[in-house]
C-alpha cells in the first residue's frame, strides 16, 4: 500500500511524522520526540510517519539514513512506509516557490553572510542595536526588497550565489490580519498568535541549496497530511513562519505540540554535531530501550 493509499483509507486517522535529518547519530533528544511522537500516535489511534530530511546532499549521507532506520526500530518505534526523503521532492518545493513568486512575495537576496555579519558589526560599533531573530541571528537587510525588475534580472544574470528571500512584510500586508496555531506543548499553550515578523525576511530558497527548512517543512506537513506536528521547544517560534507559509500558499494547519528538551549537563541543547548521548553508543554501552525511556523521563 502506498502512502497515498494509506492518507485515503485512513483520512479521519491522525497522522503524526519524526523527521530527522541524518546528518549525523541520533541522540537522547532526538528519542524523546520519537517516543512521544509514538506514544501519541497509539493513544490516538493515529499513524507515525518518518520523513529524512536531506535538503543537505553534502552532509546528509545513506549510511546515516540507516542509522537512524536502525535506531528507531531498536527502540521499538513503528513507522509507516516508504520513508519520504526530501532529496526526491526538490520540485514541489519549487513549485510553492513560484506560488509565491507569482504572489509577488520574494526577492533575490545577493549580500554574503560575511557581507551581512560585516554591516551588522559596523552598525553595532557605532552604538546602534541591530534587530536579531527568536534564534539570535540578525535580521537580513531590507533594501534588496526595492530593486527594480531590470537591476534583479542584471544581478541574477552575474551573480553565482543568491537566496529568495520572503518579504515579510508585504506578505502580512497580503493576509490583513493575524495567524494563530493550536498549542498543547510543554511552554506557552492554547491559541498562539504567530509573530513571523520576528524572523524579517527569512531564506526560502539558496542557489546552491533546493530549498530552506522553513519551506520545505510546510510543503512537506501538507503533502503528507499531517495533523500533528510534535517536536522540540527550539522551533517553537519557527511555527510563526510556517503558519504564515501556510496561510500563503492556502493549506491545512496542524496542531503543535512543542516538547521540553534534553539538555547537557552544560545546560546546552544536545547536538548531533558533537556525538552528544548518541543512541548507537547508549546501545554499545549496554542499555535497553527502556532504559532509554527512562533516560529521557517518559
Amino acid at each position: 500500500m502506498t502512502e497515498r493509499d494509506r492518507q485515503t483509507t485512513g483520512h479521519n486517522a491522525p497522522v503524526f511524522r519524526f523527521a530527522p535529518s541524518p546528518n549525523g547519530r541520533l541522540h537522547l533528544g532526538h528519542a524523546l520526540s520519537a517516543l512521544l511522537n509514538a506514544d501519541m500516535a497509539e493513544k490516538t489511534g493515529g499513524r507515525l510517519l518518518l520523513r529524512i530530511e536531506d535538503i543537505d546532499l553534502t552532509r546528509c549521507t545513506p549510511e546515516l539514513e540507516q542509522a537512524v532506520i536502525d535506531d528507531l526500530i531498536w527502540l521499538g518505534i513503528p513507522f509507516d512506509r516508504p520513508v519520504r526523503r526530501q532529496s526526491e521532492h526538490f520540485p514541489l518545493y519549487r513549485e510553492a516557490l513560484d506560488r509565491l513568486k507569482a504572489m509577488g512575495l520574494v526577492y533575490p537576496a545577493f549580500l554574503t553572510r560575511g557581507e551581512v555579519k560585516a554591516r551588522v558589526s559596523a552598525f553595532e560599533r557605532e552604538g546602534g542595536l541591530w534587530p536579531r531573530d527568536p534564534d539570535g541571528a540578525p535580521l537580513y537587510p531590507t533594501e534588496e526588497r526595492m530593486l527594480s525588475e531590470t537591476e534583479r534580472a542584471e544581478r541574477l544574470a552575474t551573480v553565482e550565489r543568491y537566496a529568495w528571500r520572503l518579504d515579510i512584510d508585504k506578505a502580512q500586508r497580503l493576509l490583513g490580519g493575524p495567524v494563530t496555531w493550536q498549542e498543547t506543548g510543554d511552554g506557552p499553550t492554547g491559541e498562539i498568535e504567530a509573530d513571523p515578523a520576528a524572523w524579517g525576511d527569512v531564506v526560502l530558497w539558496r542557489s546552491d541549496a533546493p530549498a530552506s527548512y522553513h519551506l520545505a517543512v510546510t510543503v512537506d506537513d501538507a503533502a503528507q497530511g499531517v495533523t500533528h506536528v510534535v517536536r522540540g521547544l527550539d522551533l517553537f517560534h519557527a511555527t510563526s513562519i510556517h503558519r504564515l507559509l501556510q496561510t500563503l500558499l492556502g493549506l491545512p494547519a496542524p496542531l503543535y505540540h512543542h516538547h521540553r528538551l534534553i539538555l547537557g549537563p552544560d545546560g546546552r541543547k544536545l547536538s548531533k554535531s558533537l556525538g552528544d548521548t548518541a543512541l548507537s553508543a547508549l546501545r554499545t554501552e549496554g542499555k535497553t530501550p527502556s532504559d532509554i525511556r527512562a533516560m529521557v523521563g517518559i
